[in-house]
């Protein structure tokens, strides 16, 4: 019969094997720290996903202006096209008649001095003649452009570049436009922020659309923190882009919100909202309806073209305005590019500086975006990865 040879001692300072409760605490930690770790990981990774991002599309989307866009010019009324006068139906002849001898009148009493009465004949000159050759008379519309023509000062200024370039202005609704398809732009940022040169900063532009929505991001990235992100949504309507907010986050996230059906947007910081302007953009939607417009109609917009459309921020709203420049060769870190340049200058003592280039290869897309600060603090991102050989339709 064997015998049973009972287990060696524990050693002193090992413990026991440990009790169903302490397996199941541990249990229950590990899945608490697991639930941690999935909920918080979006906020430590990035900004959420898009809604847009599981249906885009990479189709351009035009939009005709509407059909009146060029009404006829008020110019003179053209004259009734003159009518042949009606021939003039020929009366049947009579039979001659024999006139009946009338008794001679008994002669009037005349003075001395009086004069037989001449026949009337009647007075050419009140005739309306034909083709004299007079100067007609000036028709309002003329009228108008000749005394913007005379004037002085800023507004006959403004007049003739009105007249010069069409564009200037806010032209919503009466230009074409071709909306990019959904894109990502990537960028490497340099610049200088206070004493201090930006190094090792990364961009990216993601913009998707789905044919009737939105969604565009702007993150500036060291490693991979987020250093700040712009994010705009909304509409594509019969004027383009139309958002229905925007927000700017750095520290924190200060939005302003589009309330179209009372003409007003609000901002989040509670400052004094401010009326809603036809066409209005912000600051991240305006490069998009920039090259959708100059996509749209290349030919409309002619170096020094100035362009005003308002353009709201976290805090405020102002009509900004850009001058079309010409084109230029730009070397980038994903190759070389044509671009046209456009400028928002400074207007005012805390207003900051916006170029942008826009590549016409590849639907007016921007390859190149600098902004510089009343400070002197200036972000310059240019494109790292190069863009397919043609855009997408």
């Amino acid at each position: 019969m064997p015998t049973l040879v009972a287990p060696p001692p524990l050693p002193a300072g090992l413990p026991g094997r440990p009790s169903w409760r302490v397996l199941a605490a541990l249990t229950l930690l590990v899945a608490v720290i697991h639930l941690l770790v999935l909920g918080l990981a979006p906020t430590a990774i990035g900004p959420e996903p898009s809604p847009l991002a599981n249906k885009f599309i990479t189709r351009t989307i035009v939009i005709a202006p509407p059909a009146s866009e060029k009404p006829a010019a008020p110019a003179a009324a053209a004259p009734p096209e003159a009518r042949p006068p009606a021939p003039v139906k020929p009366r049947r002849p009579r039979a001659p008649s024999v006139p009946k001898p009338k008794p001679a009148p008994a002669p009037a009493p005349q003075a001395d001095n009086a004069v037989p009465k001449e026949p009337e004949t009647p007075d050419l000159t009140a005739q309306p003649a034909t083709d004299s050759g007079a100067t007609p008379a000036e028709t309002p519309a003329t009228a108008a452009g000749s005394g913007a023509g005379t004037g002085t000062g800023d507004g006959a200024a403004g007049a003739s570049a009105g007249a010069a370039n069409p564009a200037s202005g806010n032209i919503v609704g009466t230009q074409s436009l071709r909306i990019p398809g959904s894109v990502t732009l990537d960028f490497t940022a340099t610049g200088q922020d206070g004493s201090s040169p930006m190094q090792g900063v990364f961009g990216e532009l993601t913009w998707l659309q789905d044919g009737s929505r939105y969604d565009a991001r702007l993150t500036l990235k060291v490693l991979f923190s987020t250093i700040r992100s712009q994010h705009s949504t909304g509409r594509i309507g019969p004027s383009g882009i139309e958002p229905d907010r925007y927000s700017e986050s750095r520290k924190s996230e200060v939005a302003s919100h589009f309330v179209r059906d009372q003409g007003q947007v609000v901002f989040s910081n509670n400052a004094p909202s401010v009326p809603l302007l036809a066409g209005a953009q912000d600051r991240l939607s305006i490069m998009m309806q920039l090259g959708g417009l100059l996509a749209g109609d290349p030919g409309r917009y002619p170096a020094g073209t100035q362009i005003s459309v308002q353009t709201v921020g976290p805090r405020d709203a102002g009509v900004w305005v850009f001058v079309v420049g010409d084109e230029e060769q730009l070397s980038l870190p994903a190759g070389e590019y044509r671009a046209r340049k456009l400028t928002r200058s400074p207007r005012q003592q805390f207003d900051s500086k916006l170029e942008l280039w826009l590549a016409p290869d590849y639907g007016y897309l921007p390859v190149r975006i600098k902004q510089t600060e009343p400070n002197g603090n200036f972000a310059d991102a240019q494109l790292r990865k190069s863009l397919p050989t043609s855009p997408t339709n």
